[in-house]
């Protein structure tokens, strides 16, 4: 990277140094940080690339066996005070390369599946593709956060292609069933309301809330398995 991109960037180090505020770091991102605001454009792309694969997928299994794996897909990127945290808490370089080596989950991919079968199933059908490489497989559902957190991840990289170049982009992608989702998105609903601290008999109930999400996709899959063998 060119040294007045490093400069520029290292202008916002100062600037968190003196505790700068959400606000500022947003001024400082649109007035100053172009280097950074196209690295987000490539971002958007390769969410955009990885959605799209996808929908592919999910339209190619509908003809092959008139069914629907995906319920829902959704696209998330990180916030500049969201990443500049991240970078400052591990010590990282703010320069617009180190965000691009160090931090692996600026772009989001949520994929919310029927049952626990179809994320497998959609997870090989992706890798299996010759221009997606995986980076970091994390199987939260054979083996769940201790929180009760399940949830299978993948860190992928693939090309995006843009005028002149090709440019290989780092994607986080999750695949959840839709009882998985909701606990996820109630439990951090749950555990990170302001002025209310989380007691080790809530955390216990929501670990037993997760275990009944889980049971439910077990039976779900079961009758699943039942009506497509009679159909």
């Amino acid at each position: 990277m060119e040294n007045n991109d490093n400069r520029s960037l290292m202008t916002l180090e100062q600037a968190i140094a003196i505790a700068a505020t959400d606000v500022q770091a947003k001024e400082w991102i649109h007035e100053f940080a172009s280097p950074f605001k196209k690295l987000m454009s490539y971002y958007k792309c390769a969410m955009m690339e990885v959605e799209t694969k996808f929908r592919v997928l999910n339209e190619n299994f509908s003809i092959s066996n008139d069914s629907n794996h995906i319920e829902s897909i959704r696209t998330r990127l990180k916030s500049p005070e969201s990443i500049i945290e991240k970078m400052v808490r591990n010590s990282f370089p703010l320069t617009v390369e180190s965000i691009k080596e160090n931090m692996h989950d600026v772009a989001g991919v949520r994929v919310i599946c029927s049952f626990v079968s179809d994320i497998y199933m959609l997870a090989d059908a992706l890798l299996k593709q010759d221009d997606v490489v995986l980076l970091e497989r994390k199987d939260y559902i054979a083996n769940p956060k201790n929180n009760g957190y399940r949830s299978l991840h993948l860190i992928i990289e693939i090309p995006i292609f843009l005028e002149n170049e090709k440019k290989m982009m780092k994607v986080e992608v999750q695949l959840r069933t839709l009882a998985m989702d909701t606990w996820a998105s109630l439990e951090h609903k749950l555990r990170y309301k302001k002025d209310v601290e989380m007691t080790q008999q809530m955390s216990d109930e929501l670990y037993q809330c997760s275990a009944v999400c889980a049971e439910l996709d077990k039976r779900m899959e079961l009758l699943n398995r039942e009506i497509e063998g009679d159909a």
